[in-house]
């Protein structure tokens, strides 16, 4: 087992077809299926079930892809971290952060930061909060912008902005000219949630949950530009970030009276992984940046 023979069995995995695998690492398609049955032998498992003219990773497939991206993932960090290593002012940082996060915070942090640094690239990845702590313990992200701030003890985090949380409801909704609404008062609402696992969705739950009210959640969207989307249709409420200009089409927002309707966005790396020299450097300036940064 070697780490070329796995980026070949992830190829494989990724495209669910030998032959288009091969075009992509431009080997030969008998010399990769070879590769794989000898992997397999040395492993003593299947790991794809042949479906049709393509494959599927079997169960054990699954378990060991899992794995191997970590391995590979671990590989590429180390030659960028020694790459860069001699000239951290032109390497690379993995940064992964929230959707909410996209349309300014992050551009922000991205644009001031490479004013003194301007041959540093980032490699962005979005995507909801449990998937980018997963993404930073298996060395894919150097850092995450995220929230809530990840369980366990291998992470480290420290806030960055708080934000105070609104409710989104259609533009002519008996609540769209309150000066705030109550929790309790959302009973009957039916509520466009954001989907499992994102940070949002856990705070209303808590939200929810708190008051007594368990509400019918008919659409759950994973960015903020559907969720608000599906409320300007009048589908339904939604407990959202503050809005960014062009956001509130179609949709009124109204101030959340309760203590819970609050989510602080943070800062994760991992203490146990070695980064590469700029990928720290950008960790210390967006701390530095937080320290100075008046509250939200």
């Amino acid at each position: 087992m070697d780490l070329q023979t796995m980026r070949w069995f992830l190829a494989v995995a990724d495209h669910g077809h030998v032959t288009n695998a091969a075009q992509e690492l431009r080997v030969s398609q008998p010399g990769l299926s070879r590769a794989i049955a000898r992997l397999e032998d040395d492993l003593g498992v299947p790991l794809f079930d042949r479906i049709g003219r393509g494959v599927e990773l079997s169960p054990f497939g699954r378990v060991f892809a899992e794995h191997a991206r970590r391995l590979v993932a671990e590989e590429e960090a180390a030659r960028r971290a020694l790459g860069q290593a001699a000239d951290p002012a032109r390497g690379e940082v993995a940064l992964a952060f929230l959707h909410t996060q996209g349309p300014s915070f992050v551009p922000d942090l991205v644009r001031r930061f490479r004013e003194t640094r301007p041959g540093v690239t980032f490699r962005l990845i979005q995507d909801r909060a449990g998937r980018l702590v997963t993404a930073v313990r298996d060395g894919r992200a150097d850092l995450a912008i995220t929230s809530p701030r990840p369980s366990g003890t291998d992470l480290e985090w420290r806030p960055l902005v708080t934000e105070r949380l609104q409710l989104a409801v259609p533009e002519g909704h008996p609540l769209a000219r309150r000066r705030y609404v109550r929790t309790a008062e959302l009973a009957g609402e039916p509520l466009v949630a954001f989907q499992q696992g994102t940070g949002l969705r856990a705070i209303a739950e808590e939200m929810f949950a708190r008051a007594g009210i368990a509400p019918a959640i008919p659409f759950e969207g994973e960015e903020s530009a559907t969720v608000r989307g599906l409320v300007a249709a009048g589908l339904g409420v939604a407990i959202v970030a503050p809005p960014l200009p062009g956001e509130s089409h179609g949709v009124a927002h109204v101030r959340l009276a309760d203590p819970l309707a609050v989510r602080t966005i943070g800062l994760t790396w991992s203490d146990g992984r070695t980064r590469p020299p700029v990928a720290e450097a950008f960790r210390r300036f967006v701390l530095a940046s937080a320290a100075t940064a008046e509250p939200a």
